[in-house]
């Protein structure tokens, strides 16, 4: 049992920090503490990722309906994703600094298909599946050489904030965030927040760190909508109640 609680111990933090810890006991090591918590706030991202877009899925199921969400932004949204994995996976970096993308892109790409299936196009939904698939496959199957992927990670920030900025356009110009799930914009800040903590304690990769900047900057932008428009959204529901318990009933017309 101590072996493996070791074995454990030591996913979490180094051989030196380990000693530190558990041997000296000093446990205010400054360094230790940081590369801790890190690896500690990226496993809990991770966890929360699993999870994270389902609330969108489901209010998009729930509803039959994906009224308001850009497909142009989901797209872009899951380019991005999926080419920050590929980047991360290749590279090497530890699962606990990127693990979450492959559940967002998973997500994701669930999210994309909805909006197409609920658009009125069942097909599309399908070969965009099979064409996504293909892309993952290319990308991290050792098919793509690695400075292609430096390169498509440096164009990762614009397309991270036109895809994201894009939805916060349509959102403006509807008025309202339409069938966008308030829990999933909240903890896609909050994630993304964490992450530029864990991409600058775990792998120090300043294209990382940028992109994690960007996407909570875009995040935050889409999180101030939904409380915007929170209230006026239920104010349209209201109304609109109202209105249909105001229309008269159609009077039947009797027969001899």
């Amino acid at each position: 049992m101590v072996d493996y609680g070791k074995q454990f111990m030591l996913y979490l933090m180094d051989e030196k920090c380990y000693d530190k810890y558990f041997i000296d006991f000093d446990l205010l090591d400054g360094d230790c503490f940081r590369a801790l918590l890190s690896k500690g706030l990226g496993l809990g991202i991770i966890a929360g990722s699993v999870l994270v877009k389902v609330p969108q899925i489901t209010k998009i199921l729930a509803n039959k309906s994906a009224r308001g969400i850009s497909l142009f932004s989901v797209c872009l949204d899951l380019f991005a994703i999926t080419i920050h994995m590929a980047y991360s996976f290749v590279n090497g970096f530890p699962f606990s600094a990127w693990g979450d993308t492959a559940f967002l892109a998973l997500q994701t790409a669930i999210i994309a298909m909805l909006v197409l299936f609920y658009g009125g196009s069942s097909a599309r939904s399908v070969v965009f599946a099979i064409g996504y698939s293909g892309l993952v496959y290319v990308l991290l199957g050792g098919l793509t050489p690695l400075n292609y992927l430096l390169i498509a990670q440096g164009f990762n920030v614009p397309i991270l904030l036109l895809g994201k900025l894009s939805q916060a356009f349509a959102n403006y110009r509807n008025g309202s965030t339409g069938q966008l799930s308030a829990v999933t914009c909240f903890m896609l800040l909050a994630g993304s927040l964490a992450r530029i903590f864990t991409s600058i304690q775990e792998t120090g990769d300043q294209m990382m760190i940028i992109t994690y900047g960007s996407s909570s900057f875009a995040n935050l932008v889409i999180a101030l909508q939904v409380l915007y428009y929170w209230n006026s959204d239920k104010q349209k529901k209201s109304s609109s109640s109202k209105e249909a318990a105001k229309k008269p009933k159609a009077k039947s017309k009797k027969t001899d």
